[in-house]
């Protein structure tokens, strides 16, 4: 039996077991964070540079992209460095860090999407009042809240999970330190002091879940309404994009952490958190450029010195 105070250090759960494999694994992991990195970084430096941007819509994204940015940083470097020198071990600090990190962004990307699904409701619904709704004030202290109170819950989180007796080794089933896997190897007994602040997550987790169905409703309401077919396809395309990463990460997130038991497995809960952890903030630079032309032409225009 082990105790909290006396980890130095986890070993995390490796892709392989021959240093041959994990080097197999090390290179597809450096494409997509080199890729996640560029996507992201390139969004964030046009939206910052061209004042043509500076509007909601780009303001939340740019919120977004950094918070992709910084959540595949979090997990995937000590992955692949892992896999390069053939370890498993992170320190108890550096569990500690990446499991901070990596709630504090992937919270306040949900948060950010709450929000974003805010400001299409407002763009469609009501377009005659978005510049009072949403006035460049109204959007940072809705991105700062966002930021701050997820800040706050991490802390809490944080701090709870630590602070419980470890019965259980030391040995974390995931490739990062996921809160769900910390709380395996704690004591059972004192698992339940985790489930209070584990309540009032998985309640604000659905009020925001709530919030965008019901904002998609309203949404999809007003599209059906208007008379003309060019109308209804210009509205539903400002959307798409931010749909389509809120299915991403909501179906990835939910079915990570809602699985039933009976189907759990090593292979299993590793695809999955790669899924959740690693797959969207690669691909969500690609789904809000793809169909929006403003966005590309301002990239281009960065990349090619002709602002």
């Amino acid at each position: 039996m082990s105790n909290s105070s006396s980890i130095i250090q986890f070993l995390l759960l490796p892709f392989a077991d021959t240093q041959e494999l994990q080097l197999l694994h090390f290179w597809p992991f450096l494409g997509i964070y080199l890729a996640a990195l560029l996507g992201n970084g390139l969004i964030i430096i046009t939206i910052a540079c061209h004042h043509r941007l500076h509007t909601p819509m780009y303001f939340f994204l740019l919120n977004l992209s950094l918070t992709d940015f910084g959540c595949i940083s979090t997990t995937v470097p000590k992955s692949m460095a892992n896999s390069l020198w053939d370890t498993r071990a992170i320190s108890y600090t550096g569990c500690v860090a990446q499991l901070f990190f990596f709630a504090f962004l992937i919270s306040t990307e949900y948060y950010l999407l709450t929000v974003m699904a805010y400001d299409r409701y407002v763009a469609i619904c009501h377009p005659l009042h978005y510049g009072t709704l949403l006035g460049s004030r109204a959007c940072v202290h809705m991105a700062a809240a966002a930021w701050a109170s997820v800040f706050l819950c991490a802390v809490l989180y944080t701090a709870n999970t630590f602070s419980l007796p470890l019965c259980h080794g030391n040995a974390v089933d995931q490739f990062f330190c996921e809160l769900p896997q910390i709380l395996k190897l704690s004591c059972s007994d004192a698992y339940l002091r985790e489930n209070g602040v584990t309540v009032l997550g998985t309640c604000l987790f659905f009020g925001c879940f709530v919030f965008i169905v019901v904002s998609y409703v309203q949404i999809f309401r007003a599209v059906l309404r208007i008379p003309s077919q060019q109308g209804r396809h210009k509205a539903f395309s400002t959307c798409l994009p931010h749909l389509a990463v809120v299915s991403l990460f909501l179906s990835t997130a939910m079915f990570a952490y809602l699985k039933p038991p009976s189907i759990s497995s090593l292979f299993f809960d590793l695809l999955l958190a790669f899924l959740y952890s690693v797959f969207p903030p690669a691909v969500n630079p690609l789904i809000y450029s793809m169909r929006n032309q403003e966005l590309k032409n301002a990239a281009w225009k960065l990349m090619t010195g002709c602002f």
